[in-house]
């Protein structure tokens, strides 16, 4: 039987002394791969935050109806259900992180001899090994890249749910806002028609209007009482949408609101755009999976590129059936390296290719996506312009003449200079008018918050998003 050779205490390190080098080779391996990120931290504190918000139980059992849009929105960003489950997957994606850079679990093996090797020093019982295997040139750190661009890109979504929350709820307040002062319009106008009515009446009694005035009178008040009931009856819905929101009943009450945020309008289209290009949340998203499939490009690049597996396997020696045998019973030690054998290059240039193709895919992606948001941007600046504009128009100059014009009609109307016909198209159009104005004000408000959410600003207030946590 051949015999195994086995190292002389004076020829080399102890073979415990090998199989704890081997031990301390991949726990420095692995203390390498769970580097510090900068970004993970960066992160934390947004979440974490989040997170403990939506734990206050008080908060969440309360019905309390909310009396201003601020106190709508925190509460509908401490119940919403969409806006925590974008949360809790960009929290399950940044757990991926610390498993991406990891290293691979090392491998421990025991073996035991059915039948002894019979060596020299005397017969080998059973054996112990580990390995470990490590990526070389990278890999791991690219890998961690991938993961932690996929964070970002996750976080960037929930930010850019947060905003879309915040904006759906502003502008169901504001269509709120407006259904509440439509009511209120057509109940003053409902009381105007019928002193309009009385006055018909008495024109009639007194011989200076026909029946068919009062007869007019009643038509239009049939028509006002039928579309006050028509507005009273759209809250219901409207409520339920503002409670859906907020992970409440629908029934729920919420105070009427009783007025509409005001702010500045931003002038420069330059630095509307300019804004948006830099502060999107959804542009931020995907130039994170443009950097997402960059590094996974580079990956791909290096996986030709064998992995090292390193490891030390122990020799258990039984004692010498000899006598005077020099070493009897001395265990073996052995340390060894592996390499994979990048042997099937057609699967690399396959692997190389589609991760080009995505990155091109993202990149395109991302530049098509500038370019929506850019005309969308234009589109809204300019619809809240024009809503400037018809707010200042019906306010200071078709509003004023409206009520003039009715006040005028009615003098010509008692004096017999016109028909009732007149006074009914002077009541309408004063109705209509108070009724675009308020329409203006919301639709004002409402695209106020639509071109902050584009810049990715909070859209109740036009602060910065992050300034709003």
């Amino acid at each position: 039987m051949r015999t195994m050779a086995k190292w002389a205490p004076s020829s080399g390190p102890s073979p415990r002394a090998l199989v704890a080098g081997a031990l301390a080779m991949v726990a420095l391996a692995g203390c390498a791969s769970a580097r510090d990120d900068s970004a993970r931290v960066r992160w934390a504190t947004i979440y974490e935050a989040q997170d403990h918000a939506a734990q206050t139980p008080a908060e969440l059992d309360s019905e309390v109806s909310p009396t201003s849009i601020e106190e709508l929105l925190r509460q509908a960003e401490l119940r919403n259900p969409g806006l925590h489950a974008a949360f809790d997957r960009w929290t399950a994606a940044l757990e991926q992180v610390p498993q991406a850079k990891s290293l691979p679990d090392p491998m421990i093996s025991y073996a035991y001899f059915i039948e002894s090797v019979e060596t020299r020093v005397g017969p080998q019982r059973q054996k112990f090994g580990i390995t470990q295997t490590i990526p070389l040139f990278g890999k791991l750190g690219l890998r961690g890249d991938i993961a932690l661009n996929a964070a970002n890109a996750a976080g960037a979504h929930f930010e850019q749910t947060r905003l879309q929350l915040r904006f759906k709820v502003s502008r169901l307040w504001n269509d709120y806002y407006f259904l509440n002062r439509s009511i209120t319009v057509t109940e003053d106008n409902f009381q105007l028609m019928s002193y309009l009515e009385d006055v018909a009446l008495a024109q009639y009694i007194a011989g200076k209007a026909p029946h068919a005035s009062v007869i007019r009178a009643q038509v239009e008040l049939g028509r006002i009482e039928d579309r006050l009931r028509t507005l009273k009856d759209q809250q219901r819905p409207l409520l339920a949408s503002l409670n859906a929101e907020l992970n409440r009943h629908p029934t729920t009450p919420i105070a009427w609101p009783d007025s509409l945020a005001y702010e500045n309008i931003p002038q420069s289209q330059e630095d509307l755009t300019q804004q948006l290009l830099t502060t999107n949340p959804r542009l931020a998203a995907l130039r994170f999976m443009v950097e997402k499939e960059a590094a996974a490009s580079k990956l791909a690049g290096r996986s030709p590129i064998p992995d090292l597996t390193i490891g030390a396997e122990y020799i258990d020696t039984d004692e010498s059936a000899f006598p005077n045998v020099l070493d009897s019973g001395k265990d073996a030690a052995i340390a060894k390296a592996t390499i994979s054998i990048p042997l099937w290059f057609g699967k690399y240039k396959a692997q190389k290719a589609q991760a080009n193709a995505r990155r091109s895919a993202s990149e395109r992606e991302l530049r098509h996506l500038q370019n929506q948001l850019s005309a969308e941007l234009e589109l809204v600046h300019f619809e809240l312009r024009d809503a400037e504009r018809k707010v200042e128009l019906y306010a200071f100059t078709l509003l004023p003449k409206a009520r003039q014009s009715l006040e005028v009609t009615e003098d010509a109307f008692i004096a017999g200079d016109v028909t009732f016909l007149n006074l009914v198209d002077a009541q309408r159009t004063l109705l209509e008018f108070e009724l675009a104005h308020e329409r203006a004000l919301t639709d004002r408000a409402t695209k106020f918050a639509q071109l902050m959410t584009l810049i990715g600003r909070d859209p109740a207030t036009g602060s910065n998003a992050e300034d709003g946590r």
